[in-house]
């Protein structure tokens, strides 16, 4: 994967923000070892964690085009900011569909 693709990560899904946010907070509380990672700052629309070494992963949620936009920033937790937007539901199809055509 190339390095831009590692640290920005993007998806769509029908979660609202505030349910990602808490998502993501409790799947990098419960990662073991050096991979958990735990809040340090949160808005409406974002959670920044704080893992070790220093490590920051930044998650953003916002509504727009018939779901939640979220996107993951990390430099090292790249597998793991992964493998939490893969946890969330993605919008339905006829919401992706029914928008723009």
């Amino acid at each position: 994967m190339p390095q831009r693709q590692r640290v920005l990560q993007e998806t769509r899904t029908s979660h609202s923000p505030a349910e990602v946010l808490q998502s993501a907070k409790e799947f990098f509380a419960r990662q073991t070892g050096i991979y958990a990672a735990f809040p340090e700052q949160e808005s409406k629309t974002h959670v920044t964690l704080r893992g070790q070494g220093g490590e920051e992963v930044v998650i953003a949620a916002f509504s727009g085009n018939g779901g939640t936009e979220v996107t993951g920033s990390t430099y090292l937790f790249d597998q793991q900011v992964a493998r939490f937007l893969a946890t969330l539901a993605p919008v339905p199809e006829d919401v992706t569909t029914s928008g723009g055509v």
